[in-house]
């Protein structure tokens, strides 16, 4: 992993240059590269080794389920996380590198079936597979028609151009729809299957699996210890994504006059808004030390977590009421297909709001809890629609004027 970190970080952050080539690579450039060639293949030996160990204290049936789950896991990681956020750095799925976490997840798949097999079946299998891979390299996707994509998966390494993207888009909804719903449930499963429901810990629930299911392996106490400050890092960097994001809507809304012009000053050096950065950190301070007033900590985030959901599903209900109950003097109107699909997220939306008043926790008073977030989902609506009239009092003033003059 140490060898592959050193490939990536010279990938990402190091020279345009192809390191394989001898002409314009330095020496250690190149054994950058050639040594992480070791890397996929010994991944995929620890992976055969991982299993057979696991089976020696596992039942066939709980070792093929084992190795069926956490194959799922690996091409979900591999379709999100790393997808997203360590190789292409996107959401654009309609190019998609499907790469090491793919095979892996995959094989792990393969051998969830083959477990139940004898030994010798399993390595006749294995040996069968390496021996007459190659023979195959003749075989061109291109002549297979509609079944070259998977003779590009399973084989040749090649890129799949989709003819129809609009399909292909509709197409992956579906397969992507159940597989997300599927993930849930593992999650949730993990969680539930180490940590009983009344003592989840709802603000590091990763930490407390992490803790509790290497417990009783002190020598992986400090992986999962690094485990949880680096979780730490990434909930702290997400939120300064989000924190430097809102400080930048009261400067906005400045610009466009539904706001005092005090918002939208700008550092003299850093030009960044320090008045509106004052303002959402003051407000975010006070939010959260008023949530713990008289409750838990576990109720307090909560609380504040159930609150901001709610915002956020707000302005879903407003996007899915458009094409319902908006754009009366657009032609075309929107077409059936998309009037039902907002029905259905507008009433989905609306269920998470009803839900999200109520706590999943046990709380001294579920009244007092529901009374809670709505009064603070009213206020802040309400101090919404008074920065919007104040605006638009603001904006007829001049034009008042000018008719009186």
């Amino acid at each position: 992993m140490i060898l592959m970190a050193l490939d990536h970080v010279r990938d990402y952050f190091g020279t345009a240059a192809n390191p394989t080539d001898p002409a314009r690579a330095t020496a250690a450039l190149f054994f950058t590269r050639w040594i992480t060639h070791l890397c996929a293949p010994t991944f995929f030996l620890l992976t055969g080794t991982g299993a057979y160990l696991a089976g020696r204290r596992r039942t066939t049936p709980d070792l093929s389920r084992f190795l069926f789950v956490r194959g799922i896991w690996l091409i979900g990681l591999e379709l999100t996380v790393l997808r997203c956020l360590a190789y292409q750095f996107n959401v654009d799925y309609r190019v998609t590198m499907l790469i090491i976490l793919w095979a892996l997840g995959w094989s792990m798949i393969v051998l969830a079936a083959l477990v139940h097999l004898p030994t010798k079946a399993v390595a006749f299998f294995g040996i069968a597979l390496i021996v007459a891979h190659n023979l195959f390299d003749g075989v061109r996707a291109s002549s297979l028609g509609a079944f070259a994509p998977l003779w590009s998966i399973l084989h040749a390494p090649n890129v799949i151009v989709s003819k129809a993207p609009a399909r292909s888009v509709t197409r992956s909804v579906f397969i992507a729809a159940p597989v997300i719903a599927l993930m849930f449930v593992l999650g949730t499963s993990t969680v539930v299957a180490y940590v009983p429901n009344n003592a989840i810990d709802l603000i590091g629930p990763v930490a407390q699996v992490l803790r509790v299911g290497y417990g009783p392996f002190g020598i992986a106490m400090p992986l999962v210890t690094t485990a949880i400050l680096m979780t730490l890092a990434m909930r702290i960097g997400q939120a300064s994504v989000a924190f430097t994001a809102v400080t930048r809507l009261p400067m906005v809304a400045g610009w466009d006059h539904m706001l005092p012009a005090w918002f939208s000053r700008l550092h003299a050096t850093y030009r960044t808004p320090m008045n509106s950065i004052m303002l959402v950190g003051a407000a975010s301070f006070g939010i959260a030390a008023v949530s713990l007033i008289g409750v838990g900590q576990a109720e307090a985030f909560q609380l504040v977590f159930n609150a901001s959901g709610i915002f956020y599903a707000l302005t879903y209900v407003v996007m899915f009421a458009l094409p319902l109950f908006g754009l009366r003097t657009v032609t075309p109107r929107p077409p059936t297909w998309l009037r039902l699909t907002s029905l259905s997220g507008l009433l989905m939306t609306v269920l998470y709001i009803v839900l999200s008043v109520f706590p999943i926790i046990d709380v001294e008073s579920v009244s007092t809890f529901a009374l809670k977030i709505t009064m603070m989902v009213v206020a802040m609506n309400l101090v919404g629609i008074g920065i919007l009239l104040s605006a638009g009092q603001r904006s007829a003033a001049p034009a008042e004027k000018a008719r009186s003059s």
